[in-house]
């Protein structure tokens, strides 16, 4: 909850108003809290208190388990895969909802986290409440990439921004809640972070630190024998989930973007296609099944060619 200030003092001026907006867009990078800022501004909305887990005026749509055994696996609170897109099943189910008053209260809050994932059907269907909401509904649409989303539905909603915080920022945060790892470790999670505190911590948790390491050598130096690719398949592992593929390819792009003021104009293309390509696979890995060692040579490959172009040794 580190950096909300301003969008905490943007709602509650909103519910001191006399007409509070219908629709609100949360907006910022993946790993700031907007999530955290969604349910803790719904309660403060139905008037239920800060301890209180599941209002049953505050209504979250979000990613649904993959099949009957992620389900059962999220019941028995392990971790689960999850499907790959908010549904259409899911919005109608919820504007069923919404044809009732509320539960304990004159209001209610629909939280859709993230609404970047909606189907496209799904957004459609949502539109229509957002056009016509019903009296006392609020929506909260949590948004990682903003222009994925109708221009509709943007147009609809009151936008808080949230903004990344400062690397100095990031390394005490980690100093409070990892003291455990390492000065390399925590100063490569403030790399890997670029101003996410929930990324920072994800990689400290994903012992995200040798990876970091094998990384930076190969975007410094090359890897012209392919030593260092092998050793970053390894170091990543075999099976890795889609949370420890996502921080890689985070902490690739966020390699690619250090030092850019300093670096030499002539240099520059190589390092954009590079950081180009890893945005890409960054989007596809979700729909395309890619083959988990391919996919690290390929991360491995991006950054060496970047080290060429910067000097270093081809790979």
């Amino acid at each position: 909850m580190i950096g909300h200030d301003a969008a905490w003092s943007a709602w509650h001026d909103a519910l001191a108003g006399e007409r509070m907006h219908h629709a609100w867009l949360l907006a910022g990078k993946s790993g700031l809290g907007k999530m955290h800022f969604a349910l803790a501004a719904a309660r403060t909305l139905v008037g239920a208190g800060p301890d209180v887990e599941n209002h049953p005026d505050i209504h979250v749509l979000t990613h649904l388990p993959k099949d009957d055994k992620e389900e059962r696996k999220r019941d028995e609170g392990k971790p689960f895969e999850v499907k790959r897109n908010i549904t259409i099943g899911q919005v109608r189910a919820m504007q069923q909802r919404l044809s009732t008053r509320p539960t304990m209260g004159e209001r209610r809050a629909i939280i859709v986290d993230p609404a970047d994932d909606m189907e496209r059907n799904a957004s459609n269907a949502l539109l229509k409440s957002l056009e016509e909401p019903p009296v006392g509904t609020f929506f909260l649409l949590v948004s990682h990439r903003p222009a994925k989303l109708l221009p509709t539905i943007r147009s609809r909603c009151r936008t808080l921004r949230f903004h990344a915080l400062q690397d100095g920022e990031i390394a005490e945060l980690l100093v409070q809640h990892a003291p455990d790892a390492n000065e390399a470790t925590r100063a490569a999670a403030v790399t890997a972070a670029a101003g996410s505190p929930g990324r920072a911590l994800a990689f400290v948790d994903l012992g995200l630190g040798p990876v970091a390491q094998i990384l930076h050598l190969i975007a410094e130096q090359g890897d012209p024998e392919f030593t260092l690719r092998g050793e970053l398949v390894s170091a990543i592992g075999t099976r890795p989930d889609r949370a420890r593929l996502d921080a890689v390819l985070e902490l690739a792009r966020s390699i690619l973007d250090e030092g850019l003021a300093d670096l030499d104009h002539r240099l520059l293309p190589a390092r954009i296609a590079a950081h180009a390509e890893l945005v890409r696979l960054s989007g596809e890995m979700p729909t395309y099944n890619y083959d988990t060692g391919l996919l690290v040579m390929e991360i491995g490959t991006l950054l060496a060619g970047a080290a060429q172009s910067s000097g270093g040794a081809h790979g």
